[in-house]
């Protein structure tokens, strides 16, 4: 494809002109060419700089023209000559004033700063990481002890600092690989899960993808073993509307369970990479899997609408495999990585389905310094 058709095929869809059809296609060739996500990213910065400055410049012309429309010199003659209520109340009280306008100014930033205003953040949206409660950094250094491992029955506990961050990860093998978010442990010193028995493990992350906000990690503890098949595989194909779906994450210290149904093959902004879900989530739940009835994996919690209540948003499964398939080898030490194909939850009751999956869902805990 040209450059200029594809980037006449960019600005149609950044536009909003393609037709469903176009831009489900548009996305399906976004999740496979990574220098076309990057090319769309790049154009998309690029556009925003350009609107900045014809802003900037527009703005410009209008306060020129103003001024020139302005006799200056006159003005400035009759307000010393006869100054005015305003006036003499600024030359009276200009410090009460000044204090005051730097407050109001203050206050105003602070405002837009915490509504996502200041930020790229959109206010709408917020990622569902969870903040734990702090401790005092200044006067406890992170503690990690390898060594803390099983020894006379005592379990492996992680470090004795609290985490400063968390959220959900669920099992993608048998052998300690594990699916989150990427926004749960951007920026980690250390990273733990933990087990729905309390049991803690050290991981590392070996893979992230920040187009679909996805990291990998690997249990590298010691005390760490081999949990048994996965019971649950990964959908290749899309899930219909109005599909009965849950997830299973961990948004206090228990695991939650969140029923819910599928609302929109598009998520946020009509970003046809994720599914709208009516599932009740809560900061803690990024990263939890998303499974249909049967018990298959169709997408990873990542966030919720913040206007609207119950309305959540799911990378999709082709997403978490396109994630997965792009591991490098050397992460895994020139060996694949082999996703479970045989669901064994499928006709079993929804209780039933829980219990076998406690032990493959785990909170995934962000320690820094």
């Amino acid at each position: 494809m040209k450059n200029e058709q594809l980037l006449e095929m960019i600005e149609r869809y950044l536009n909003g002109e393609m037709t469903i059809e176009e831009r489900a296609e548009f996305d399906a060739l976004r999740n496979k060419d990574a220098a076309l996500e990057a090319k769309l990213e790049e154009h998309k910065h690029f556009t925003g700089l350009l609107r900045q400055y014809n802003d900037r410049h527009t703005m410009e012309l209008r306060l020129n023209a103003i001024h020139d429309e302005i006799d200056v010199h006159t003005m400035a003659h009759d307000l010393m000559s006869h100054p005015s209520l305003v006036v003499r109340l600024w030359r009276q009280h200009h410090s009460k004033i000044s204090v005051a306008a730097s407050i109001a100014i203050f206050a105003t930033l602070c405002t837009l700063f915490f509504t996502g205003y200041l930020t790229n953040q959109d206010p709408r949206y917020q990622q569902l990481a969870s903040k734990v409660n702090q401790v005092e950094n200044s006067t406890k250094q992170l503690e990690v002890k390898t060594n803390d491992i099983i020894k006379g029955g005592v379990k492996s506990t992680g470090p004795v600092i609290t985490a400063k961050y968390r959220g959900t990860g669920f099992a993608l093998s048998s052998d300690g690989f594990i699916l989150t978010n990427l926004h749960v442990v951007d920026g980690a010193d250390s990273v733990y899960v933990q087990n729905a028995d309390g049991e803690s493990f050290h991981t590392k992350v070996i893979s992230t993808d920040p187009i679909h906000d996805m990291a990998v990690l690997q249990i590298n503890d010691p005390s760490f073993k081999n949990i048994g098949a996965i019971p649950y595989g990964f959908k290749k194909g899309k899930s219909d509307l109005g599909e009965d779906v849950y997830t299973l994450g961990y948004p206090t210290d228990a695991a939650v369970f969140g029923p819910g149904s599928l609302t929109s093959d598009a998520g946020f902004k009509g970003d046809t990479a994720e599914y709208m879900v009516s599932v009740p989530v809560n900061p803690g739940n990024s990263g939890g899997p998303l499974f249909d009835s049967k018990g298959n994996v169709i997408g990873i919690i990542s966030g919720r609408q913040t206007q609207t209540q119950g309305v959540a948003f799911a990378k999709k499964s082709a997403s978490i495999l396109k994630t997965i398939q792009d591991i490098p080898l050397d992460s895994l030490n020139n060996k694949a990585l082999t996703l479970n194909s045989k669901n064994t939850l499928a006709g079993l009751s929804r209780p039933q389905q829980l219990k076998k999956l406690r032990n493959y869902v785990f909170i995934v805990k962000v320690y820094n310094q």
